[in-house]
């Protein structure tokens, strides 16, 4: 399940704030953790959830969120170096409009040192994979093994 999703749906319906990051509506927060409600509700398999929350505040609302749906959360933060995620993000399609694509690249990169800042506000309990160092299979393994142990 990809909140940016909701984001994009959110930018199409409500005025934006003057950040720019659909993160700082309140309306995305609620529909993102109402979704995973309803994912929870309907389906019994694990969610797994990629997405960077920068902002403090959101991270704990969000984790809380979820965790009164399922305790059985495990929060993961992929990192790498800077500029490993910048050459990713330049070369990497996100949305089969180009136009689109675009726009959310340079957003991307815009606000790379911003989501790399926040590994340092992480929750003791998450867990950190270095996504320079594995191979998409093994960081994919990876989260596996942590959400059948829970570790």
């Amino acid at each position: 399940f990809d909140p940016e999703e909701i984001g994009f749906v959110v930018k199409e319906t409500v005025p934006m704030p003057a950040s720019g990051d659909y993160q700082d509506l309140p309306l995305w927060r609620g529909l993102t953790i109402a979704a995973v409600r309803e994912i929870r509700r309907n389906y019994s398999q694990d969610i797994i959830i990629p997405m960077t929350l920068v902002h403090p505040d959101y991270l704990t609302e969000i984790l809380d969120g979820v965790r009164r749906i399922d305790d059985q959360l495990l929060h993961i933060f992929l990192t790498l170096n800077e500029d490993l995620l910048r050459h990713r993000i330049a070369n990497q399609t996100m949305h089969p409009d180009p136009n689109r694509n675009a726009e959310i690249r340079e957003w991307r990169l815009a606000n790379v040192a911003r989501c790399l800042a926040a590994r340092e506000r992480l929750p003791c309990t998450t867990r950190v994979l270095d996504s320079g160092a594995h191979t998409s299979d093994e960081l994919a393994a990876m989260v596996l093994d942590g959400i059948d142990g829970r570790t």
